[in-house]
C-alpha cells in the first residue's frame, strides 16, 4: 500500500465513476482526432493534454469505482498515490500516470512543442488507464 499523501479528496459514487469513465473516453477519442491532424505546432500538445484529461478522468473513474473517493487537489501527483491504493491495479495504473502527468506541464503550458515521441507515450499511457478503468467497471456490482 502507497503511503504518499493522498491530498484532499472528495466522496463519489459508481454512477460518478461511470460519468468520469465516459469524460476519458470521450478525451481518449479526441486526443488521438488531434493526434492525426498535421499541424505540427498545435496539435501534438493538445493531443498530449487530450490525453493527460483522459488519465485523469480513468483514475477517477477507478478511484470512485474502488475507494469511493477521489482525488480534488491541485497535485495530479496525489491522484496518482490515490490510485496507487487501489488493490490489484491500483499501483500500474499510479505508474501510468505519473509518467502521463510528466508531460502535462509542457502540453498545457510549454510553448515549445511537445515530441512526436512524447505524445505517443502520452496517448499509449492514457490508453491503459482507460481500458483498465473500463475493465474494473464492467466487473463492479
Amino acid at each position: 500500500m502507497n503511503t504518499r499523501s493522498t491530498g484532499r479528496t472528495a466522496a463519489c459514487s459508481p454512477a460518478e465513476a461511470t460519468t468520469r469513465l465516459v469524460h476519458a473516453r470521450a478525451f481518449l477519442e479526441v486526443a488521438d482526432l488531434v493526434g492525426e491532424q498535421d499541424d505540427e505546432l498545435a496539435t501534438p500538445n493538445v493531443a498530449a493534454s487530450l490525453a493527460v484529461l483522459a488519465g485523469i478522468a480513468a483514475s477517477d473513474a477507478v478511484c470512485c469505482a474502488a475507494l469511493g473517493r477521489r482525488s480534488r487537489g491541485q497535485d495530479h501527483r496525489q491522484a496518482a498515490d490515490l490510485l496507487g491504493q487501489v488493490a490489484g491495479i491500483g499501483e500500474a495504473m499510479a505508474r501510468d500516470l505519473r509518467r502521463l502527468l510528466s508531460v502535462k506541464d509542457d502540453a498545457h503550458y510549454g510553448v515549445l512543442t511537445v515530441s512526436h515521441q512524447r505524445v505517443t507515450a502520452a496517448l499509449r499511457q492514457a490508453r491503459h488507464l482507460v481500458e483498465a478503468a473500463e475493465e474494473l467497471l464492467e466487473e463492479s456490482p
